[in-house]
Order: C-alpha cells, then structure tokens, then sequence
C-alpha cells in the first residue's frame, strides 16, 4: 500500500501528468465564470434599476405636487384666499411652501379658474409643441358658491437611461406633472 501511494506521488511529478493536468485546468477552470456571468446581464439589470428609480421619484414628486395643491387649495375653498386678498404670487408661494423638501420652487405654476356650472368646466393643457405655455396661466379664486378648478404644474427634470428608457413628455427631457383640486366655494 505504501509503495503504491510513492509510484503515485513520483509519477504525479512526472512533466507529462502536469501538462495534462493544466490543460485539463484550460477546460475546467471556473473562477472567472462569475464575472462573465454578471457581464452578459450587468446592462439590463442596471437599466431595470435606473428604471425603477426614475418612477418612484416620479411618482414621489406627483404625490408630493398632489397634497401641496390640495392643501393650498383649501385656503380658496374656505374663502381665506378672497378675504385675504391672496395674490397668485402668494398663491404660489403657499403651494411651493407645502412641497419644498422634494419640489424646487422655480419649476410650479398656478393656473386657477371659475366656472359656473361643472359641466362647462374644462381643463386647458398647457404643452404646445413640448413645451409650457406660462401665457395659458389664469388667477381667479371666484365668490362663494362658485365652482373652481386648481391646476398645479411643475416640470421635473428626468434622464433617459440605458436602452433608451425615459418618462419625459416635453422637450429637454422633463416630465410635466399636474395637480389638480376641483371644488365648490363655501359659503363663507
């Protein structure tokens, strides 16, 4: 038993079983099939996670647009706004107020309008050719009983990721979100 483990441990130190025990490594060798692995699948997984990013903070930024407009909005509905005198300046400094921690206040429009009955209501888009019209803008907080719509608007700067995925709907790579609160005035 002896004598045949040493013919075995001379004969493994022969140059012809090493060469046929690296070339048989050639064939096996798996350390670096990991790394290909992960290289064949690294540019989908990376646009699925660039993805999934861009519409949470999307719809992060709509809920945030969406509260901010409808608190602001009470101060009309209750009548603070006409009785205050409300300018459309501190009309949107107020909405900008509710949704500074997300929403950069430069980039939130107002647009308030009166209407007598909500069957003539309509909303008005304010995309021309991929880009905000501030001149489509009104400002009328309206009298007691009267029916009013709030529209808020802001542009949130997007980018497009690998594979050519992107949530813009305006040029320069935006996203126009839009808020909207839909009321009759108290009777205040």
């Amino acid at each position: 038993m002896v004598i045949l483990l040493l013919l075995r441990r001379v004969a493994s130190l022969l140059p012809a079983a090493r060469l046929r025990r690296k070339e048989a490594g050639l064939f096996c060798c798996e350390r670096s099939s990991t790394a290909l692995e992960f290289a064949f699948i690294a540019v989908p997984l990376f646009a699925l996670l660039i993805a999934i990013l861009e519409t949470g903070l999307v719809f992060i930024s709509q809920q945030v647009l969406q509260t901010a407009t409808t608190e602001t909005a009470r101060l009309i509905m209750t009548g603070q706004a006409q009785m205050g005198g409300l300018t459309a300046a501190q009309f949107l400094a107020d909405v900008c107020n509710n949704a500074t921690p997300v929403l950069a206040c430069k980039d939130i429009d107002v647009n308030v309008q009166t209407f007598s009955s909500f069957s003539s209501m309509t909303m008005e888009s304010p995309l021309q050719n991929g880009k905000f019209n501030q001149a489509a803008m009104n400002y009328s907080v309206g009298g007691p009983g009267d029916i009013v719509l709030v529209q808020v608007f802001y542009e949130l700067p997007v980018m497009t990721g690998p594979l050519g995925f992107t949530l813009a709907n305006m040029a320069g790579n935006s996203r126009l979100l839009q808020a909207t609160a839909v009321f009759r005035n108290e009777p205040y």
